[in-house]
């Protein structure tokens, strides 16, 4: 018997959403340390050479985050790390943390952020330093991606305004230009689809051709999708969640991401130039859930890695 059902799910019609389907293709999906202990063996979940962040909390060893990479390296994942710029002391232990992350599980690519702490402990304020200091490149790592607010940073701009999330992404932009790196925008989540597309418009307009992977919260109780969009900052769309919570007879049931993925999608089968080329998934409601909806609704074709028989 199958461990995990990776059967595809008919919309209302009965017919597979195709242009969510595509939309799906190359997802990737994010896990903490602690989380993937609780996780048998990812092949059963996830389809394979599927990308996984791991995300670098403040406190947890960096034994520990290796160790994770390792292991999701060698179960066939592609791996990507979140170096948080505000918990890197300096240059020398961001190289040790490279060469560790090379040396015990190949990893060639990663997230470059500020990271949640207030207070830097130590030289790095952004992931803007971090690229400065050239080690990503010297070691070799095809991919670094960097974060994007959809909704702004009350941490970046206080006053509620883009100013200073707009400069970092010319910055980013001009970096990417006049290195070769091949970056992407890996978002904050968001539940509303118009913002997304507006925010995306308006940045490929200001001249910033970087490819977005647009942050999604994956299925998760209301009450801790809201408790989330509140820690984290969300903005406008928050209402969609609010208005949710109003109405009783969703207020117990799970919220989906499917209406916003599927108006996104729409938007991209109808404008296939559409900047947004990926989405990454924010398993809030536990790695597992998220896997199989993605699953469920086509991503990566509803195909898994292995199907693990016992």
């Amino acid at each position: 018997m199958a461990l995990f059902n990776f059967t595809k799910k008919p919309n209302q019609t009965g017919v597979l959403n195709q242009d969510l389907e595509s939309f799906l293709a190359d997802y990737s999906i994010e896990v903490m340390p602690r989380t993937a202990q609780k996780v048998e063996d990812f092949r059963a979940i996830l389809p394979q050479e599927t990308r996984v962040y791991i995300a670098h909390i403040e406190g947890t060893p960096i034994e520990d985050m290796v160790a994770t990479a390792a292991r999701l390296a060698k179960e066939g994942f592609a791996v990507m790390p979140h170096f948080p710029a505000r918990i890197i002391k300096d240059k020398a232990t961001l190289e040790n943390w490279i060469a560790q992350y090379q040396g015990e599980a190949g990893v060639d690519q990663a997230l470059l952020l500020a990271g949640g702490v207030t207070t830097p402990h130590g030289d790095y304020d952004s992931s803007m330093q971090l690229l400065e200091t050239e080690l990503f490149d010297k070691a070799g790592f095809k991919h670094l991606h960097v974060a994007g607010h959809p909704e702004g940073n009350k941490d970046i701009d206080p006053d509620g305004s883009m100013k200073n999330v707009e400069a970092a992404l010319h910055w980013k932009q001009a970096f990417s230009q006049r290195t070769g790196a091949q970056m992407a925008l890996a978002t904050q989540f968001a539940f509303e689809a118009g913002p997304i597309i507006e925010w995306a418009n308006a940045i490929k307009d200001a001249g910033i051709d970087i490819p977005i992977h647009i942050g999604i919260a994956g299925p998760a109780k209301l009450q801790t999708m809201i408790k989330f969009a509140i820690a984290c900052g969300v903005g406008p769309s928050l209402k969609v969640l609010q208005k949710r919570a109003m109405d009783v007879t969703k207020l117990l049931l799970p919220y989906e991401p499917t209406e916003v993925l599927t108006q996104l999608a729409q938007h991209k089968a109808k404008n296939p130039d559409f900047n947004i080329t990926n989405v990454h998934i924010f398993p809030l409601g536990g790695i597992k859930t998220s896997a199989t909806w993605v699953t469920e609704h086509g991503g990566k074709s509803g195909i898994p890695a292995q199907i693990v028989e016992g």
